[in-house]
């Protein structure tokens, strides 16, 4: 009786954590995303800077889309901190669509913004 007792929450937590795990994961790393790389320009609606992905939400002309950028560390090493964009702003986005159609996220590898370019990953940057 006394192992039933420890059995049931030691499983219930394990499936929370395995849960959790997978869900964190699902948009990091690049097996998500397209292999070729694309460009695309929109207004920012949305500046979010923090964990787990600092990101972009912005209006183009296929709809609103979420542009995730570096890790915080990336992010702030490429120069993008709080006050370097505003929302309005006119932003180029270079960087990988979600390979799934019907998903409007792009991982930015560089997004310039009033002439100045933040490149999250320069190893991964492809000129055309």
């Amino acid at each position: 009786m006394y192992t039933k007792r420890i059995k049931t929450p030691l499983i219930a937590a394990a499936s929370g954590l395995l849960f959790w795990a997978a869900a964190a994961s699902a948009h990091h790393g690049w097996a998500w995303t397209e292999s070729e790389q694309t460009e695309m320009t929109g207004t920012i609606t949305e500046i979010f800077i923090g964990p787990p992905h600092p990101r972009l939400m912005i209006n183009t002309t296929e709809g609103t889309w979420q542009v995730d950028l570096g890790n915080p560390r990336q992010t702030q090493e490429a120069g993008f901190v709080e006050g370097e964009a505003s929302v309005g702003d006119t932003v180029l986005i270079r960087g990988h669509r979600s390979a799934k159609e019907e998903e409007r996220i792009i991982k930015a590898v560089r997004a310039t913004i009033k002439d100045k370019q933040y490149t999250f990953y320069p190893k991964l940057v492809l000129e055309d």
